[in-house]
């Protein structure tokens, strides 16, 4: 979850008018705002080339746990290992696959679509592979591995290009912000169409004899107690997941055009120099600090909210339903924090936003299980993660911008901004996933069963409550002292579209000439 958890805007520079109109279509005298617009069309398209990366993403936060413990029937040692390994994998992927797009040379259809066309294939076909049993038992634990490795990888070569995409469709950062709401809203409908299909297709398959089998309308095809049921509602899963992955891919492909960067040169720097750029700049190491631990809060609460709803709660039968509200929830309250931070800044809604859940993670594990109760605080629990999804994006590109002021010569690195953000955000949902998988197997968790001792629940309530709502405290304590309020933030704005102005004029009168 983010997931990144998911990236948005600012400048970069060329002459627009010979970007977007033809040299003689357009004289370079017309009025800026005209040469920035992006349709509504070409948002949506970009919008849409983000769920593929939420899709995928939802599923295996929710699910991939569940099954690898429950279907695979892998020991939960095991387990934590694929779960750490693969997301600590991913994340050393980012910052590595960052540098070789910033590195990489225009293309025909840009810098940053190559990447994106040639990986779709390859991660269509790893991933529909994790959701496959194979018939040996010696070397599962060797399969799930490689293939959520090279999923992982595939994922990566597209949605570090993809988040960089943000600072080339457009060089006026109003039009990239409307474009990152736009990409937040289609995000956030990703991961409640991950959390539908999976949940929808798989919630109605049980291994449990003792149960009535729930109908979820997609699950009617699957009957039976049979665990190859089971077995088989995973792969039809995640086959749809496949097919919607390749349109999105397409459609942004077909809906967005890369524009090129500035004739300014571009600083060639090494990986150390460009890690130490980025890791050096104060603003950005709070912010992402900050958002580190809140993202961890809400990673634990994904990781682990399945089981804690089938095992600690006993809602077996209706989890798949409730994980729908918290994305349904989210989804909707997206444009209303877009409206929240426009009106009252970007840190109060940082700090309004993620704490609103604190009160309701007290109330899931306070109160005795209840199934109204546990919709309720689903409901209100999505509100805040669709704040803790939408924010960081949000504020990256203010970091960005305030970097370009204070180094107005050094060109050409925001993805590695953006795809260290993603390598630690990542590297800490391994950690957290492996941890809270092994501490389920320390507490006596049994694979396959259909129950699990106490012990088990009371660890499950802790991953769910206690540990997150501290690491929520920490991140907001944090977070209080990252520097760009709104004041600095349109001084920034304002010096770089005078920058990317008088750039513009210049190459304007040089194309005359």
């Amino acid at each position: 979850g983010a997931n990144g958890s998911a990236a948005s805007p600012l400048t970069r520079t060329t002459c627009l008018t010979h970007l977007l109109c033809p040299p003689l279509s357009c004289s370079p005298s017309q009025p800026k705002d005209q040469r920035n617009r992006l349709t509504a069309w070409n948002k949506l398209c970009y919008g849409i080339g983000g769920a593929p990366y939420q899709i995928t993403g939802s599923a295996l936060g929710f699910f991939l746990q569940i099954y690898l413990l429950d279907v695979a029937q892998l020991d939960p040692f095991h387990a934590s290992i694929i779960l750490f390994v693969g997301r600590a994998w991913d994340a050393v992927t980012d910052p590595t696959v960052g540098f070789l797009v910033s590195r990489s040379r225009w293309t025909g259809i840009g810098r940053m679509m190559p990447w994106i066309l040639c990986s779709t294939p390859f991660a269509v076909l790893t991933y529909f592979l994790i959701w496959y049993v194979p018939p040996f038992e010696q070397g599962k634990v060797v399969w799930y591995l490689v293939f959520y490795c090279l999923f992982q990888s595939m994922q990566t070569c597209f949605h570090v290009p993809y988040s960089a995409l943000t600072m080339f469709i457009s060089h006026d950062q109003k039009e990239r912000d409307s474009a990152t709401a736009y990409r937040m809203m289609v995000e956030v409908l990703g991961t409640v169409l991950g959390t539908a299909i999976q949940g929808q297709i798989v919630g109605g398959a049980t291994n449990c004899p003792t149960e009535p089998v729930s109908f979820p309308p997609l699950a009617l095809l699957l009957k039976s107690h049979d665990p190859s049921h089971t077995k088989q509602a995973y792969l039809i899963a995640s086959g749809a997941i496949c097919i919607i992955y390749v349109l999105c891919a397409v459609v942004l492909f077909l809906g967005v055009k890369e524009q090129k960067e500035s004739g300014r040169p571009k600083t060639v720097l090494t990986f150390s120099q460009g890690l130490w750029l980025v890791l050096s700049y104060g603003p950005y190491i709070r912010l992402v600090i900050g958002f580190l631990f809140t993202s961890l809060a809400f990673m634990l609460l994904e990781g682990n909210f399945a089981l804690f709803i089938t095992y600690a709660l006993g809602h077996r039968k209706d989890f798949q339903n409730i994980l729908l509200v918290i994305m349904l929830s989210g989804a909707l309250t997206i444009p209303w924090w877009q409206w929240f931070l426009t009106r009252f800044g970007k840190k109060k809604a940082v700090y309004f936003g993620i704490s609103w859940a604190v009160p309701f993670m007290v109330l899931i594990v306070a109160i005795k299980s209840n199934l109204i109760v546990s919709y309720v605080v689903s409901l209100a629990a999505g509100v805040s993660v669709a704040a803790a999804f939408l924010l960081p994006w949000s504020m990256l590109p203010d970091v960005v911008d305030d970097f370009k002021v204070r180094n107005p010569d050094v060109n050409g690195h925001e993805a590695l901004f953006y795809s260290f953000y993603v390598f630690f955000i990542k590297f800490a949902s391994g950690v957290s996933l492996g941890v809270s998988t092994l501490s389920l197997k320390f507490a006596g968790y049994v694979t396959g069963s259909c129950s699990q001792p106490e012990a088990v629940s009371l660890t499950l309530k802790v991953l769910v409550s206690p540990v997150p709502i501290f690491l929520i405290a920490v991140g907001l304590l944090i977070l209080k002292t990252y520097p760009i309020d709104e004041g600095r933030r349109q001084s920034n704005r304002k010096l770089l579209q005078e920058r990317l102005d008088s750039e513009s004029e210049t190459s304007a009168l040089g194309s005359e000439v």
